[in-house]
């Protein structure tokens, strides 16, 4: 049997209590700040709310674990230094680095935009990346053609 490693975290995260899913109790942990979890919880909602009413074809756990799909990279550039010169190589994303990078890119498209509450922020770039636009989106194709244009180093990748 492979063995998995997984911080103390990941076994102690329990679903979310309205849609029970881990993903969006993953998510909810990262865009709060300062311990106050029901209001990032309230956030979280309101956002699936919007969604909801906007989307009204499929459930808004589908359209955020789809977006969220949508934003995750395959590939990234690391720096590898090989012979006294550093290199951008491209290498393979694993699961929970996509998942962090996903989340990370989605909050901070959405804290990035000034003037409107973030429940709002939130719905209108969870529907972005549903249809495959928005910064989040941005964010992954930047690194796509990053690793794209530094492909001729990828021999360095051991």
């Amino acid at each position: 049997m492979a063995y998995k490693a997984f911080t103390a975290s990941a076994r102690q995260l329990r679903p979310d209590p309205r849609f029970n899913s881990v993903a969006i109790s993953k998510f909810i942990n990262c865009m709060m700040w300062q311990g106050k979890k029901s209001v990032a919880r309230q956030i979280m909602y309101d956002a699936l709310d919007r969604v909801a009413e906007k989307i009204k074809d499929v459930p808004p756990v589908e359209v955020f674990e789809q977006a969220m799909d949508n934003i995750k990279p395959n590939v990234e550039v690391r720096s590898k230094r090989v012979g006294g010169a550093n290199y951008q190589v491209p290498m393979q994303v694993k699961s929970k680095r996509q998942q962090s990078l996903a989340i990370r890119w989605m909050l901070d498209a959405c804290r990035a935009k000034k003037g409107r509450p973030m429940a709002i922020k939130l719905s209108d770039e969870i529907m972005a990346a549903y249809r495959r636009e928005g910064d989040a989106m941005n964010m992954r194709e930047n690194v796509h053609r990053m690793a794209d244009a530094n492909k001729a180093f990828s021999h360095f990748a051991w």
